[in-house]
């Protein structure tokens, strides 16, 4: 079996067991997931959709975030963590998509990561989600699970989604992230991965690796 085979069959058996692929973060418009994603680094997505569920309701427009008191905006994403960074550059995000992106979302990798605090991860998000294109998104749960399968011998989250490009199909790529958040939550956990339950044993490098060291 080569590398492309058994992406395919990782994909496969991650379809039949999270058949609907959603990201776990609540937003009703693009820029609202830009910035739960910005409000999830370091931080649960679970306390994100608590947090962004007043946050959407007090600023309801990219024009309120932008001209949003700085002070008041870190308050109310204080439970996130690094308030300060995150509520600065929320607000420079908005004046940028409104200055140079006409209010709308940007649908490029380049135009994303030119907003403020946004990188490739948050970018492919946005991709994938929200605009339909190719996308891998390296989050953690993605480095790890796929370093495990022996999908990639890398670390860097640029290493890996360029190592995911090679071998997972276009149109599966954002699907197949999010399920990676499922199944790394479930099953493949960063402490102990359950693997005497997990149905991807036969193609997945850490567990072969132990199995013969056990022998």
């Amino acid at each position: 079996m080569n590398e492309k085979e058994k992406a395919l069959k990782i994909c496969s058996e991650l379809k039949k067991i999270y058949p609907a692929a959603e990201c776990t973060l609540s937003y009703s418009k693009p820029y609202e997931l830009l910035i739960a994603t910005r409000l999830s680094a370091q931080c649960t997505d679970a306390r994100v959709n608590i947090v962004t569920k007043e946050l959407f309701k007090k600023y309801t427009s990219l024009e309120s975030f932008a001209s949003a008191d700085e002070k008041e905006l870190e308050d109310a994403v204080r439970p996130c963590g690094f308030y300060r960074t995150k509520a600065k550059s929320i607000k420079e995000m908005a004046k940028k998509i409104i200055s140079d992106f006409d209010g709308e979302v940007p649908d490029t990798m380049e135009k994303l990561i030119s907003l403020p605090g946004v990188g490739r991860k948050t970018a492919n998000l946005i991709l994938g989600d929200v605009y339909g294109k190719p996308a891998i998104v390296t989050d953690t749960h993605c480095i790890r699970i796929t370093g495990r399968l022996g999908l990639t011998e890398n670390s860097d989250p640029y290493k890996v989604e360029k190592d995911l490009r090679a071998v997972i199909p276009e149109n599966e790529g954002s699907d197949f992230c999010h399920r990676l958040v499922s199944f790394g939550r479930e099953i493949c956990k960063a402490r102990k991965p359950l693997c005497d339950i997990c149905t991807l044993s036969e193609v997945c490098s850490y567990y072969q690796k132990n199995a013969e060291n056990q022998k």
